[in-house]
């Protein structure tokens, strides 16, 4: 069985290598939204720390079709471990945000080798049940974590020892959006490389890459790790930015709103999780402001009809209605 993504067709805004105009338009959005709508940068800071968390699950389901139900847990540990530094005496952003990543990224390789043995069922039960573990973990160790209390007390120093972070959310915007489009660079560079090539061949036919040399486990266990540090890393963006760390930081609900957000946005463009992940979370904030008891309906009824009508998600119908506009010209 093929991952999720398999078949999908190329978002219009993923080019081979070379940015497009659509590309560089999509990133002055974010920018024109610091200027444009200054009483929204809470929430603009929240969609774009969640939008690098979805990219990290888009590496390891859209590109190398490894699914899972338990990314929550390394978006948690990213989260404990610079909270943790923080409440310790050490605050420094930017270093906190690499200790973290290095923090998820191990504990990402450890499950890797466990992840990655079986087929698709096997790796959902696994990942779920990693994630239920150190959800518990979390929750019985108070003392450290601070249990259903949530930890606080977590101080993030001023940014390059210049920019505080202020109620109004202006330096934890940029300081969000900075780590995500240099992240995203990476990850854009990593998607076109021969390694990025080779997971997309295991998403389609993992039996058939033996055949031409590619070491099919390792190049799992390897996107798995970077996939948890870089999820890792958005934990810690969420613990600086709101200086407190909750539970359900690693809970189940965590992990599956993020894999809608990749079926609205499409699975394996990456482009795909950060417009999931803004339309989820714009969606939420505006239905749950009209009734906050009802809202998920709308959530569910947007999410059937992107099944149902969009194949590939919201850029797999923009994908298709560019090629019809071709096509008609």
């Amino acid at each position: 069985m093929s991952g999720p993504a398999a078949g999908t067709p190329q978002a219009p805004l993923l080019a081979e290598g070379r940015w497009t105009r659509a590309e560089i338009a999509f990133w002055l959005v974010p920018v024109a939204a610091f200027f444009l709508l200054p009483g929204h940068l809470v929430l603009g800071s929240q969609i774009l720390i969640v939008g690098l968390f979805a990219l990290s699950l888009d590496l390891i389901l859209g590109y190398a079709g490894i699914v899972s139900l338990g990314h929550a847990a390394f978006f948690g540990i990213g989260a404990y471990a610079a909270g943790l530094l923080s409440v310790h005496g050490w605050g420094e952003p930017l270093s906190g945000l690499l200790v973290a990543g290095a923090v998820a990224s191990l504990a990402g390789w450890a499950c890797s080798f466990l992840v990655v043995r079986g087929n698709d069922l096997t790796r959902l039960m696994v990942t779920l049940g990693i994630g239920l573990l150190l959800f518990e973990a979390a929750n019985k160790a108070a003392f450290i974590t601070g249990g259903v209390d949530g930890l606080s007390g977590i101080e993030t120093w001023k940014l390059l020892g210049l920019f505080g972070f202020d109620l109004h959310g202006r330096v934890a915007y940029l300081y969000a959006l900075a780590v995500l489009f240099l992240l995203f660079v990476l990850m854009r560079r990593l998607a076109h490389s021969p390694f990025g090539l080779s997971l997309r061949g295991i998403r389609e036919g993992a039996k058939r890459m033996p055949a031409i040399g590619a070491p099919v486990r390792k190049h799992q266990v390897r996107i798995y790790t970077i996939a948890a540090g870089i999820a890792g890393i958005a934990g810690a963006l969420l613990a600086q930015t709101t200086q407190f760390v909750a539970l359900d930081v690693l809970g189940f609900p965590r992990s599956a709103e993020l894999l809608i957000m990749l079926v609205l946005g499409g699975a394996g463009m990456l482009y795909g999780a950060l417009v999931g992940a803004a339309v989820f979370m714009v969606a939420q904030d505006w239905l749950s402001g009209m009734n906050p008891v009802y809202w998920q309906f709308w959530i569910g009824l947007l999410l059937v009809l992107i099944v149902l009508f969009g194949h590939g998600g919201i850029m797999g119908m923009l994908a298709a209605a560019r090629s019809r506009w071709s096509r008609r010209r």
